[in-house]
């Protein structure tokens, strides 16, 4: 009978947690205020490029190839966001630590040293990345820097 009242008690507050603790997300709207962001700073200098914008967990949250891209860069483009995602910083980080001889870089599963990945934080939680593909890497992050200043 213990037992039963101990786990009825149990499932009782478990709600209760639940239902007071939400983390903060990325939601489509404002990925695509993201996005939107970044076409407008490409089209300024006439760049065209691919735009992704992952969630936390590294999904698909949006995708845009602006006409005239590679399509080479939709893939580029995801494996951006998906690094910075995973490892919660710039890809630039990678980019650099490879250009000061730090190879071992290259090894990381995921770990792309290419500028133009960048993580989204809402109040210093990660909710997601973006990562900009089809010009140098130094423009797909002016791209990238520009876009999340709309969040």
């Amino acid at each position: 009978m213990k037992n039963l009242t101990f786990l009825f008690l149990l499932f009782l507050s478990y709600p209760s947690f639940s239902q007071n603790h939400q983390q903060p997300y990325l939601n489509l709207a404002e990925a695509e205020r993201i996005s939107d962001a970044a076409e407008a700073r490409a089209r300024q200098d006439n760049w065209n490029v691919v735009i992704a914008i992952l969630d936390n967990g590294g999904h698909l949250l949006l995708l845009k190839k602006m006409d005239g891209t590679q399509i080479g860069s939709v893939e580029v483009a995801q494996a951006k966001a998906k690094s910075a995602v995973y490892f919660k910083r710039s890809t630039k980080v990678f980019e650099d630590a490879v250009n000061e001889g730090g190879n071992r870089i290259l090894s990381l599963p995921n770990a792309i040293p290419i500028e133009g990945g960048l993580p989204i934080f809402k109040d210093g939680i990660i909710v997601g990345s973006i990562g900009i593909s089809g010009v140098t890497s130094v423009q797909d992050g002016i791209i990238a820097e520009a876009a999340l200043k709309a969040l």
